[in-house]
């Protein structure tokens, strides 16, 4: 199954006939704040889903191309990123000067991108300013909790992943903190849907190529990653309490590289789908603390 956003905060699946609208089963007004309606249907989704499965074989769709599509999940309660994922990245980073930490992911943990960074398929990235500074994009899968909990075992991984989703990880290369630089409003391109864990038969294989104006820059497979999808639930899982509609961001493979505006970024991830992205410069985002002391990558 894949479930949407659009339209400024409805919910809906889409189905052979088109997009099935399931906004009333959040039970919030689309444009209810927080927009929590896509987390209350993960939260909800077992008792809905009788529901959910009947209106995708008898509702009358919408043509997907008559929507705008938003973040899946546009107010997770966080999202949970996992730096230094895949040897190869570590390699070309350290090879740049790039690497402050010497530890990968199973090392060193994971951080924290704020909400408002995410943005949707239909939804340009927008560049900050700051001259003088790269603007890195970092194709990653992104894991959407379905069951929360607290201290879950890494061979109970699967009863709390409700699915998975295309991400970007965008960041301002350079010293200064590294939620800061990749915080940006639009530095977390989502979408173009969820997709439930059910139609992904080997989450151990799944293979995520990224392009930029058709040229291919990234191209990996979760079998390559340091700290698997089982092993990134059971760690985040020992710090916080995991929520339904949170969102783990896998890491990024080898090939990340500067972004300018005019570009066309684009990501497909086997069994989950693909989102193209164009990149634009933004009027705000500069201040001073990036301008401050000496470019070290972190």
């Amino acid at each position: 199954m894949k479930l949407v956003s659009f339209d400024g905060g409805r919910i809906g699946a889409v189905a052979p006939q088109g997009l099935i609208d399931l906004s009333d089963l959040a039970e919030v007004a689309a444009d209810f704040w927080p927009p929590v309606g896509m987390s209350r249907i993960i939260a909800g989704f077992d008792a809905l889903r009788p529901e959910i499965e009947d209106r995708l074989r008898t509702g009358e769709g919408r043509p997907l191309d008559t929507v705008r599509l938003g973040p899946p999940i546009p107010w997770p309660n966080k999202v949970i990123a996992f730096p230094a994922n895949y040897h190869a990245h570590i390699d070309e980073m350290r090879a740049v000067g790039r690497l402050v930490s010497r530890a990968p992911a199973s090392g060193q943990g994971f951080f924290l991108k704020a909400n408002s960074s995410l943005s949707g398929p239909a939804d340009p990235i927008l560049l900050p300013p700051i001259a003088g500074r790269e603007i890195h994009h970092e194709g990653e899968l992104g894991v959407v909790i379905g069951k929360g909990g607290r201290a879950i075992r890494a061979d109970r991984w699967a009863e709390h992943v409700f699915g998975y989703t295309c991400l970007l990880d965008m960041v301002v290369r350079g010293k200064e903190e590294r939620v800061m630089r990749k915080s940006f409003d639009s530095f977390c391109p989502t979408g173009p849907w969820i997709v439930t864990a059910d139609e992904v038969p080997d989450p151990a294989n799944i293979g995520l190529v990224l392009t930029v104006n058709g040229d291919p820059r990234q191209s990996a497979s979760t079998r390559d990653l340091i700290v698997d999808i089982p092993s990134m639930v059971a760690m985040a899982s020992s710090v916080m309490t995991l929520h339904p509609g949170d969102i783990i961001a896998s890491g990024t493979p080898a090939g990340v590289a500067a972004v300018k505006a005019g570009d066309v970024v684009e990501i497909a991830i086997e069994h989950v789908g693909a989102m193209r992205l164009d990149v634009r410069e933004a009027a705000i985002g500069d201040h001073q603390v990036w301008h401050v002391g000496k470019e070290v990558e972190s």
